[in-house]
């Protein structure tokens, strides 16, 4: 899917789903909080020498709601997220619900669940043994049973972490912007978009059940590549991102973006053209 510079076209499912919502005079379902982590790394030479950067894509399996295009690792808010009492580096929850236009509970769980959800599918660890430190590779077998063990829910993120001395370094992630998924599609989200930057020693693992392929790829390239299909929130935020000159530059973006207040593509069925999302 790519921006014809007015909207984007919308994919005939979407269209379906909205026609029939319209005609049945559906009540719109209540979003639920999301967040999602946009990983970034320097590019391989000679890439890197100019600044170069790649943005990490999956692809969720085509039975999943949004099936069958590429997305960031993420994924809905836990009541666990909303409970944990984690050791915490970085802007307290109090700051960062200014940031994100939420009460601090509420930023805390949003944030919490960026990092969770980023080791849940992806294998990386937004944590240290302190406040200015990150765990290096966690690719190991005992590493990877604690994973699976939080993704079935049988520890806590918070938990997890205070069994091996880690501290949340919620200052890796930058939030970035805030996406509501349109009132016609049954399963909604309120999607809080964040971007980090892959720590050193640590790799990307195809791990999460809920993808069928995932791949590093520079955001310019990903926005060009009219053989990945994507939803806007995905497109947009890469092609913003693809507009900063490196990594430096993306961290500097970060800093004066807008995350609170939401973005909701509208479908626009006139009749008079091919039905196509635009952004309000």
């Amino acid at each position: 899917m790519t921006s014809d510079g007015d909207g984007f076209p919308a994919p005939s499912a979407l269209v379906e789903h909205a026609r029939r919502f319209r005609e049945q005079g559906s009540v719109p379902a209540a979003p639920r909080v999301a967040a999602t982590v946009l990983l970034l790394r320097p590019a391989a030479p000679p890439l890197a020498d100019r600044g170069g950067f790649e943005a990490y894509l999956i692809r969720r399996v085509a039975a999943m709601a949004f099936g069958g295009v590429y997305a960031f690792p993420g994924g809905g808010v836990d009541p666990s997220d909303s409970m944990a009492h984690v050791d915490w580096a970085g802007p307290p929850p109090a700051q960062w619900g200014t940031r994100l236009g939420l009460a601090p509970t509420a930023a805390q769980a949003v944030v919490c669940a960026a990092a969770r959800e980023v080791f849940e599918e992806a294998g990386v660890l937004l944590a240290g043994p302190d406040a200015d430190t990150v765990v290096g590779d966690v690719a190991g077998g005992d590493w990877e049973a604690a994973r699976v063990a939080l993704e079935r829910r049988e520890v806590g993120f918070a938990d997890l972490l205070a069994q091996r001395g880690l501290t949340l370094r919620s200052d890796l992630l930058l939030p970035w912007s805030r996406w509501i998924t349109p009132e016609f599609e049954p399963r909604r989200f309120d999607t809080y978009f964040f971007v980090a930057r892959l720590p050193v020693g640590q790799r990307t693992r195809d791990v999460s059940g809920e993808a069928d392929r995932t791949l590093w790829i520079s955001p310019a390239d990903a926005c060009a590549a009219g053989e990945l299909a994507m939803l806007p929130p995905t497109l947009v935020t890469l092609g913003q991102v693809a507009a900063c000159r490196d990594l430096a530059g993306v961290i500097a973006a970060a800093a004066t973006r807008d995350p609170a207040t939401p973005v909701m593509p509208r479908l626009e069925d006139s009749g008079a053209g091919p039905p196509r999302f635009l952004l309000r």
